[in-house]
């Protein structure tokens, strides 16, 4: 599938999204937030691995 072509959401985001966060604590909140940054960290990662694939393979084909 081409990365450019725009994608629908899954349900599962979809569901995080949708969520109600008013029954939640401060401290669940403050969980939530670390979690959602570990997950923002490790996507930031596996988008910079296909990056580099990707500017490997425009580099050789150029040639």
């Amino acid at each position: 599938m081409d990365d450019l072509e725009p994608r629908k959401r899954s349900e599962a985001l979809e569901a995080l999204i949708r969520e109600d966060l008013s029954m939640k604590s401060v401290e669940e909140l403050t969980e939530r937030i670390e979690v959602l940054k570990g997950e923002i960290e490790r996507i930031s990662t596996e988008i910079g691995k296909k990056q580099n694939s990707r500017d490997a393979a425009e580099a050789f084909f150029r040639k």
